[in-house]
């Protein structure tokens, strides 16, 4: 799960840095991935430079020229950090800002105020699912860490109760909901029209994120019973305040990029004209770059004034909040350049390949080809665009139910259990504190979950439309 523009650099894939047939290609993913999880798993390696080894191997084992290996994974990681670290470190610098002010205190007192004990991972669905509707999914995890984090602590719950809810609703915004990218560009391949898309990937997302959500923490918890990580939460400031933010002015610091996102998602819909004046303003201000930096800056007068800071001290605060995620880059980037360096080997071309001479029903196989593209290069939107490509002479001649219902069979497939090859399982691990294992036992198992529930919710559409 990355960002649109990480994401469209890998899906214009340039020329294969190797010639290796299939048989060798496919033997050089397996040796990859392998080498990754032996050395953090059985060496205790830093996944960073797990990530590093593994991506050379991969391109050794697959007889790519060292020097090509050597500039798909910087490409990758130089690009994933520029998509995806940018992001990160504003979504810090508001985390902070949220912290040191009281703010997110306010956020979490309120929230555990108004739904504590068993309805608090439906509360929490419901704002992921919320936020995560205009928002990249790095975004929207920058945005929910904070309050997901304080909130288990606060209220004593398990992580996986509280943080997998959260996931589950960001995931299935990603993967199904217009106007992400992935299904906006699968929207544009099959030709469906994107109201009916829109309608029909709601009536998905909301049985699918209640099953993947909050159903299926209960028994990630059990699985995987942690604490949230003292390293990553938000701690209380060190002094008293006098007064922190109101609750209306933190909670609208916090969805202000959502709304300036989803004015540029609405405003591209209906207006969709790029020399409109109005369409090129929120093209600027809603995008994720300059929607979080505004949230940062207007952060800085409702959350860091609001509670008597200074100039300096919020000086100090912005620069204390870039050390802790100095790991979490690192291993991020690492993940986007292994993605990278195995999109560059021709890993989605040789599943194409592979797929080319599947007799099964449209629906079906559009999900199987997204899937085996997820599992190969960790994109979701590589997947959904590879895929969309592949099935698009099929959609020619269906009812537009049907079409839209394909636009979805695409995207669920491109959620498909996400490892170690996909930048966002490193996200995820890091932000929770949680190992290798632990982090497929829920991030990874939740993905699966969500994939196949909404196939079959979209597969019995289809019999009903």
């Amino acid at each position: 799960m990355t960002s649109l523009s990480v994401e469209m650099l890998a899906a214009d894939a340039v020329e294969p840095i190797t010639s290796a047939g299939n048989a060798q290609l496919g033997i050089a993913v397996l040796a990859g991935i392998a080498v990754i999880v032996l050395l953090i798993t059985k060496f205790k390696l830093h996944a960073f430079l797990a990530l590093t080894i593994g991506s050379l191997a991969l391109g050794s084992f697959a007889g790519a020229a060292p020097a090509k290996t050597i500039a798909s994974f910087t490409t990758g990681l130089g690009s994933t950090v520029a998509g995806v670290g940018v992001l990160i470190a504003l979504g810090a610098i508001l985390g902070k800002l949220l912290a040191d002010s009281g703010g997110a205190d306010q956020i979490v007192d309120t929230i555990l105020a108004k739904a504590g004990g068993r309805a608090m991972p439906w509360a929490m669905v419901l704002i992921a699912s919320i936020i995560g509707l205009p928002l990249f999914f790095e975004v929207g995890i920058v945005l929910l860490i904070p309050v997901v984090l304080l909130v288990a602590k606060r209220g004593n719950y398990s992580l996986m109760r509280i943080g997998i809810p959260a996931l589950a609703g960001l995931s299935v915004m990603h993967g199904l909901i217009p106007p992400h990218p992935g299904p906006l560009v699968a929207i544009d391949a099959l030709g469906a029209n994107l109201g009916v898309t829109l309608a029909l990937g709601v009536l998905v997302a909301i049985p699918t994120v209640i099953i993947a959500g909050p159903v299926f923490s209960r028994y990630a918890a059990r699985w995987v019973d942690i604490k949230a990580p003292e390293k990553m939460i938000p701690q209380r400031p060190s002094e008293d305040l006098e007064r922190r933010p109101s609750f209306g002015a933190t909670l609208a610091t916090i969805l202000l990029p959502v709304v300036l996102m989803l004015a540029k998602a609405l405003v591209d819909i209906v207006v969709d004209n790029p020399e409109n004046h109005v369409q090129r303003v929120t093209d600027v201000i809603g995008s994720p770059l300059i929607a979080l930096l505004a949230a940062v800056i207007v952060g800085m007068f409702t959350l860091g004034r609001a509670a008597g800071f200074s100039k300096g001290r919020l000086s100090v605060t912005v620069e204390k909040s870039l050390a802790p995620i100095a790991g979490v880059l690192l291993i991020v980037g690492a993940g986007g350049g292994f993605k990278q360096t195995l999109i560059d080997a021709g890993v989605g071309q040789m599943i194409m390949d592979f797929s080319k001479d599947w007799s099964i029903p449209a629906l079906l196989l559009g999900w199987l080809i997204a899937v085996a593209i997820r599992l190969a290069t960790g994109s979701a939107t590589v997947a959904t665009i590879s895929a969309a490509g592949l099935v698009a002479p099929l959609a020619a001649d269906m009812s537009t139910s049907h079409a839209a219902l394909l636009v979805l069979a695409v995207g669920a497939g491109s959620l498909f259990f996400s490892h170690v090859n996909d930048a966002g399982f490193w996200l995820v691990k890091e932000y929770f504190g949680m190992s290798v294992g632990q982090t497929v036992k829920t991030w990874s198992v939740m993905e699966t979950i969500i994939s196949v529930v909404s196939l079959a919710f979209i597969l019995l559409l289809s019999l009903v439309l």
